[in-house]
This record gives C-alpha cells, structure tokens and sequence, in this order.
C-alpha cells in the first residue's frame, strides 16, 4: 500500500487494503471480473490522469500531448495486430478513448441510428426513416436488433430501461426454449420480418460460441449494419479460443476487462465507412477529454495479451469453466444448454429450490464469489432471478487449473445444497482461505 495515501487519507487506505484482501482471500467466479496485472495498475495509477487531451492523435485541442499520442497510438496499434490480420489494418480504424462498454455501444448507436445534423443545425435524413420533433429528438426511432438482456444478452443491446431501449424501437431476438441455444433460422425469420438498420451479437450470459458468420449472412439479407460486442469473449477471440467477428460485422466493440485482464475500458472497432461518423460521437458528440491513464493501462493490457503465455492463459480459462461445468453437473446441478464453450457457465437452480439470491449470498459466506443471474424463459424478476452466472477468469489468473476447479465444484455443491448447515459453511471458507495462500494475487502488496 501506498506510504503517501496511508497518511493523507487512512480511511480510504484501510478500505483499500481491506477490498485487497477481501480479493485474495476470496475464489471470484464472476464472470466479467479478472485480476489486472501490476503492470496495467502501475500506468493507470500514473501521472497521465493530470493531462488533458480533447480530440485524437496529432488533432488535439490541447497542448503539450507528444506524449500522450505515443501511448494512444501505441494502443491502437497494439489493438490491431492483437486481433486483426495485417492485411486488414487499411480497413479498420480503432477507438480507444470510450469511457466504458456502455458508452461505446451507444456511441455506435447514436452516430450510425440518428439523424445526422448538417452545417445548418439542421437534422440530415437521407437514409434513414425518422422523424424529428421541434427539439432536434426521435418520436420514432431506427430499429436496432439485439439479444434480450433476460435471455442473456446486455442492457445496452436494447433493453427498455436502458437509453438504447428508450431512445430506439428495438426488436429482441433470444433462445430456443427447449436447447436454450442461439436459433439462427428464427433470428433470420425475426430480421427478415422487421428489418432492423443495425444487429447486435453478443452476449453476456451465453455459454456456448456465437456464430459471428451465421449472424453476417442474416446481415447481408436485409442490409443490415452488423456490429459484434465481444465484451466477455474478448481475450478468447484474441486468442483464437473462439471464432473471431471481423470477417462478418461492420463494427465491433469490446470492453478491455473481463477476459483481456485489463483496465475498465472500451474499445471501437469500425470499417472506415463508418469510423468517421462513429469518432465524431465518440469526441465531441458524447465525451470530452478521455482518460490518459486508463489508455496507457489499456495499452500495457493489449501488450500483455500479446505474449504467447496470454494464450495459453486463455485456453486455460475455457479448460477450467468445463472443468467446472463437468463437476457441478455430476454433482446434480442444472446447467443451462448443458455445459460451455467459452469462460462462463449459467445454472438453473430451480431443482434445488433455491433462487439465485440466496444461492449468492450463502456462496459469499464461505468466501466464494458469483453473481445472480436470470436465465432464459425466468420464471422469477431480475432482482430475485432463479439462476446463477459463473465465471473462469479470474481463477484462472491466479494460476488455479483442473484439480482446484474440481475442489471449488465440490464446495459448491456442499454448500447449495445444505443451506442450513452451519459447520458445512465453516469448513469450506477454511478450505478456500488454504486455497487461496497457494495462489497469491499480488506479492508485492
């Protein structure tokens, strides 16, 4: 811990050091968590967050950036050899200044779906089947395609609460009720029919890979702008753990956590057709000055994932969530499509009677991470949903391989299913606290 935050302020130092240990002593099953390296907090805990630098590399509305265009530059090269083939790098241009993957995805939305405003002020519709009232605002928005957040997909790919929901008629697509599996024929039945401008695939809680070129076809047929958010799989695909979008969308996104073990923040690819348009939201249109540090940590990320040892982490990853999934469903566990392909596994613990709250809750006791989660055709609300999403990452960052993700399956199912034995629970969190001692997080602090 830092000499100079533990006497300027002792009360964040002590959260600060008590979350640390909270992460080293704890097995974090959550799916969109990982462990950045010392090296990625180093940069994003650097000098860099003191500058300001509004605009892009070489375009600045500030001085004193020569800098700070090395790192972003080194970032957006870093990103294209890390998941575009050479001979593709003319024809992609990378964003790497959104804030999150939320941002991004509606950065993508609102320069490609809404009206586009001429030198005039006023709105441009050429191409588009909207109208504008007198503030400049959509009454009747472009459609937008995209995977029901309950039936694992995101908030931003439509859902009514969230602004993409709000702001543009949104036609869902989900899974089929009995496999529980992306059904391509109907997807390409439901775009045929409604005719969406632009197609969201990706997911946050689908366990098995997406057919980015099955998706590409169903495009093409309604000319469709396809854009793929690969926000959980990211490091797989970098990998080539798992079948990568650009040879089929127009636009990808990412964020650069979850399984690229980065920093918490995103990334815009887009054809050069679209970056333009899809750049000017970006900066000006939704953010100011972008977070320095945060593109020098992403930087240090992409660099890492690099590396030849990031693939054989990231096949690791996929090995231990089957691992996973083959315990738990020995042990009588119902998972959703019935195993996974990828870093996460969802679980139907409805023959358990027992709901994804309190499954989450006893699970923390003794000391194991996961989140709630509904799974497709829920039966309970969100907020009390009958699943639980779990995840291989971070585990696997620590070094933890098939032996120990046998252990912690084992665990699980003691602790699921006898909720009320208090000496189960004792004795697992003394197991997982002997566990965690051998797999350290971070020896220097």
């Amino acid at each position: 811990m830092s000499a100079y935050l533990k006497k300027s302020d002792p009360e964040i130092n002590q959260i600060i050091k008590n979350e640390i240990h909270r992460q080293q002593d704890g097995l974090v099953l959550i799916a969109s968590e990982n462990f950045a390296s010392s090296a990625v907090l180093e940069a994003l805990g650097s000098p860099l967050t003191n500058k300001y630098s509004e605009g892009y590399p070489g375009r600045r509305y500030y001085g004193g950036n020569k800098f700070i265009d090395q790192a972003e530059n080194l970032a957006i090269t870093r990103a294209k050899q890390l998941f575009l083939p050479r001979s593709k790098w003319n024809e992609w241009q990378v964003n790497v200044q959104p804030y999150s993957g939320s941002p991004a995805n509606m950065e993508v939305y609102f320069a490609l779906l809404l009206p586009q405003i001429n030198a005039d002020g006023n709105a441009d519709q050429r191409g588009l089947n909207i109208s504008v009232n007198q503030r400049g605002n959509p009454r009747e928005s472009a459609d937008i395609m995209g995977m029901a957040l309950t039936q694992g997909g995101h908030l931003t790919h439509g859902h009514p609460v969230n602004l993409s929901g709000k702001m543009f008629k949104v036609i869902s697509y989900g899974v089929d009720p009995k496999t529980r599996l992306l059904d391509y024929k109907k997807i390409a039945q439901l775009a045929k029919k409604h005719k969406p401008k632009l197609i969201v695939c990706g997911a946050t809680a689908y366990a098995r890979q997406i057919d980015f070129n099955a998706f590409g076809r169903i495009a093409k047929s309604v000319s469709a702008i396809l854009m793929a958010d690969i926000s959980h799989i990211a490091g797989l695909i970098a990998a080539k753990a798992h079948p990568s979008p650009f040879a089929s969308c127009d636009v990808v996104t990412t964020t650069t956590h979850k399984t690229l073990r980065g920093p918490r923040g995103a990334i815009i690819f887009a054809k050069n057709d679209l970056a333009e348009k899809i750049n000017k939201m970006v900066f000006p249109g939704m953010q100011g000055g972008p977070h320095d540090n945060n593109i020098a940590a992403m930087a240090v990320a992409l660099e890492e994932a690099l590396r030849p040892s990031f693939t054989k982490y990231a096949r690791q990853v996929i090995l231990n969530a089957k691992t996973l999934a083959k315990t738990l469903k020995t042990n009588g566990f119902n998972l959703i499509t019935g195993g996974t392909d990828n870093h996460l596994i969802l679980i139907d613990l409805r023959n358990f009677n027992l709901g994804g709250k309190e499954a989450e809750k006893l699970l923390e006791v003794a000391g194991i991470y996961v989140n709630r989660n509904t799974i497709p055709y829920d039966p309970n609300p969100p907020f009390r949903p009958s699943g639980l999403r779990l995840g291989t990452p971070a585990l696997t960052s620590r070094g933890m391989k098939a032996k120990e993700m046998i252990l912690i399956g084992q665990m699980m199912a003691q602790i699921i299913k006898n909720p009320q034995d208090q000496k189960i629970k004792k004795t697992v969190r003394q197991t997982v606290k002997k566990l965690t001692k051998r797999f350290p997080l971070y020896k220097n602090l």
